[in-house]
């Protein structure tokens, strides 16, 4: 499952992004992976790990949420 969203350009500030993923371990748990930052630069990457694919989803759907909330606009989502 993976999300990409992007802040609307302006002259004012640059393009930001958000890469939200979520990847089952080999152990059964599941890692949300956020990589956000300016496009065309390098991002910063945060992982957390759910112990169930619920609890992950429920946090990828509140990060999500969150971000629209802050102007984010979805560009891409794959699997969900």
């Amino acid at each position: 499952m993976r999300i990409f969203m992007q802040t609307q350009p302006n002259e004012e500030a640059p393009i930001r992004f958000v890469q939200l993923h979520l990847q089952q371990d080999l152990l059964g748990g599941w890692m949300l992976i956020r990589e956000s930052g300016i496009q065309g630069m390098r991002g910063q990457l945060k992982r957390e790990y759910f112990e169930n694919r619920e609890d992950a989803e429920d946090a990828l759907g509140a990060l999500k949420d969150k971000q629209i909330r802050k102007g984010f606009r979805i560009v891409y989502r794959e699997g969900c």
